[in-house]
């Protein structure tokens, strides 16, 4: 790393730090471009180039005119599942992996969220449910389905007011849609986990209405490591085709 580069990222978290300190929140004016320099002693083009680090990460935003300025920003869910992606795209991602993480938190989620949602959010689930329903007749009804079923999982984490809980669930989630996509894990069809995956999320559904807290616990995780098998099983089977081809 050069010595530019590292004085740069260090200027940057500089700016992070007193963003902090201020208590600046979204929205707020940054100071502007000389009371930065002389703030941190640092360069026209240093500052410059922090700001743009920081732009691109979403912390800071640019904006022209007469009432223009940097402001601070708020990443949003899209920005940072982006950036962290990026981090796992060169990096083998299995089923096992993902399926450790849901095995472990998605039942605790299921076991806070028991009893505390709304009658509008219970519909919301109940409609996601309402997608997949009957079984899929075709290859593309199984892929449709397939993603549809993960997205109750994304929109049950949405739920929770445990941000970093709900962000890494439906950051695990979005993996596994991609995943099941660009792998075609959802070839062959399989009525077994379509059957049961219903079974289970009209189950979970239930014992959340009912604030059921250790049957939602429960029928998360059996769920989970249902999923978890056939996903696995999935998995192995076009690992081996792909071989043979």
């Amino acid at each position: 790393m050069s010595k530019k580069k590292r004085r740069t990222e260090q200027v940057a978290q500089q700016i992070k730090n007193w963003i902090e300190e201020h208590h600046l929140k979204p929205g707020d004016r940054l100071p502007n471009e000389i009371d930065v320099m002389q703030a941190f002693g640092a360069s026209k083009s240093t500052v410059r180039e922090s700001m743009r680090l920081l732009d691109a990460q979403g912390l800071l935003v640019t904006k022209t005119g007469p009432k223009g300025g940097v402001f601070v920003s708020e990443v949003s869910e899209e920005k940072a599942t982006m950036l962290v992606s990026n981090y796992f795209f060169f990096k083998e991602m299995t089923i096992a992996d993902i399926y450790q993480i849901r095995c472990v938190l998605e039942p605790e989620l299921a076991a806070s969220l028991a009893g505390k949602l709304s009658q509008a959010q219970l519909n919301q689930l109940r409609d996601q449910i309402s997608l997949y329903l009957s079984p899929p007749l075709t290859l593309e009804e199984e892929k449709i389905h397939h993603i549809a079923s993960i997205e109750f999982h994304r929109i049950l984490a949405s739920f929770s007011d445990n941000q970093l809980l709900m962000f890494i669930i439906r950051f695990t989630t979005q993996l596994l849609s991609e995943l099941t996509i660009n792998r075609r894990l959802y070839e062959p069809k399989n009525f077994d986990l379509w059957r049961k995956g219903v079974d289970h999320q009209l189950d979970l559904l239930h014992a959340l209405a009912s604030g059921d807290e250790q049957r939602a616990r429960l029928t998360m995780r059996t769920h989970m490591e249902h999923a978890r098998m056939i996903m696995r099983l999935h998995e192995v089977d076009m690992q081996k085709r792909f071989i043979e081809a």
